[in-house]
């Protein structure tokens, strides 16, 4: 599984980064990224920051996606 985020449509809740800190994270902007062990995948963000998720976030990741009001985490299964 593969996810990256979508700059434009985020609201800012952080809701993904609750549910899962170790994908997802707020920076200055108040945007939320992608983060891949400790680099967050900001420059330049979008789809072009996806990152691999482990297998074992996949679940939290899925409900991230699912829990986000701006409808802006995008999955794509490898």
């Amino acid at each position: 599984m593969k996810v990256w985020i979508d700059q434009d449509l985020c609201t800012g809740d952080g809701l993904c980064e609750e549910i899962c800190p170790s994908v997802f994270t707020l920076l200055d902007d108040g945007l939320a990224y992608v983060k891949d062990g400790d680099q967050v995948m900001s420059e330049p963000g979008g789809s072009q920051g996806m990152v691999v998720v482990a297998s074992d976030m996949e679940d939290a990741v899925t409900e991230a996606a699912e829990e986000c009001p701006g409808e802006c985490i995008f999955i794509e299964q490898s």
